[in-house]
């Protein structure tokens, strides 16, 4: 298996390759968790061509494409994040851009538990461990409950840097849904008025 890292995929079929495995990968998720984990096509298209964003492409000896992973140090370039809070809570980090961030990481699911997540992943680490940088990425309670996956990169990363590292939950959403059965079965006639 080979790890290419690209800044572009512009090919129209590797692009095609790039999103059919995105979404094998992904689109499971926007059923098991409140916020959307699946990038519209749109946005996945101009992130796979955004050349501020690495690609990680994980190869078979044929070419065939079983993973792919994102990757940058410009915060501004990925959706669905606040640079503002990386430049309030870490500014020496963030102006020196010495804080990377995991998009996603894509495997095939035919060939999850092979090498190809650990690659990727340890390739990146290796840019910012290099930089004396920091590692951003977000699970959803799914990813991490049951899938485990905070502490998958904890031991996959500490293995490689002898645990010489700090790790820690930085920022935390949750979802909430107030359901009123018994207001709804008493109709709206009966509640009382506003103040």
């Amino acid at each position: 298996m080979l790890i290419k890292v690209i800044d572009q995929i512009t090919d129209a079929e590797q692009l095609e390759a790039a999103w059919t495995l995105y979404l094998e990968a992904f689109e499971e998720l926007n059923s098991l968790a409140v916020q959307r984990h699946l990038m519209y096509r749109s946005e996945f298209d101009e992130v796979m061509r955004d050349p501020r964003v690495d690609k990680y492409l994980a190869l078979e000896a044929d070419g065939t494409l079983i993973g792919l992973s994102c990757y940058t140090n410009n915060l501004e370039a990925i959706p669905l994040i606040a640079p503002q809070y990386f430049e309030r809570h870490y500014p020496d980090d963030y102006y020196a851009k010495r804080i990377w961030y995991i998009v996603f990481v894509a495997v095939k699911p035919e060939a999850q538990g092979q090498a190809a997540f650990a690659l990727m992943s340890e390739q990146m680490y290796l840019v910012a461990a290099t930089q004396n940088g920091m590692v951003g990425l977000d699970l959803c309670s799914y990813n991490n409950d049951v899938r485990r996956m905070s502490r998958v990169f904890r031991l996959l990363i500490g293995r490689l840097c002898n645990f010489n590292m700090t790790f820690k939950q930085i920022d935390q959403q949750s979802f909430w849904l107030y359901n009123f059965p018994a207001v709804a079965a008493e109709g709206v006639a009966e509640l009382p008025d506003a103040a």
